[in-house]
């Protein structure tokens, strides 16, 4: 994504939504909260504040340039919106998260909504539980 991604969501390509769009495009952790964010931008140098971050991811959001994700205890995290539609299997210990997709799930998924009488319009698996490193 460029500066050209943000004026075509609407939004002003200004320094700081450029450098928070930096950080989630270079980082190796394709999940980030708002605070990872924030430690990054200070790490590289930058003065943005924690409350620009949150309103600039949350502007992200509402452009559909990211999408966020609720977990547990209020925890939210943030993935660039690359269009592929996958699940999510977070660790209760140390947070970690990996990405799955699963098309027998998907599929089960539409066939429950059919029966329900239902018209997907988006839809989210999250599966909690220990992670290996963890349970060691």
């Amino acid at each position: 994504m460029e500066s050209q991604d943000l004026k075509k969501a609407g939004l002003k390509a200004t320094l700081p939504r450029i450098k928070i769009l930096n950080i989630l495009e270079s980082s190796p952790a394709r999940h980030m909260s708002a605070e990872d964010v924030y430690k990054a931008l200070l790490e590289g140098g930058e003065e943005v504040g924690l409350a620009t971050v949150y309103r600039v991811l949350t502007q992200f959001e509402a452009a559909g340039l990211v999408e966020r994700h609720h977990f547990e205890g209020g925890h939210s995290i943030f993935e660039l919106n690359d269009g592929d539609h996958h699940d999510h299997i977070l660790c209760v210990k140390c947070g970690r998260v990996d990405e799955f997709m699963d098309d027998v799930i998907e599929q089960r998924q539409h066939q429950i909504a059919e029966e329900k009488g239902y018209n997907i319009t988006s839809h989210s698996l999250y599966i909690f539980g220990i992670c290996r490193k963890c349970q060691k």
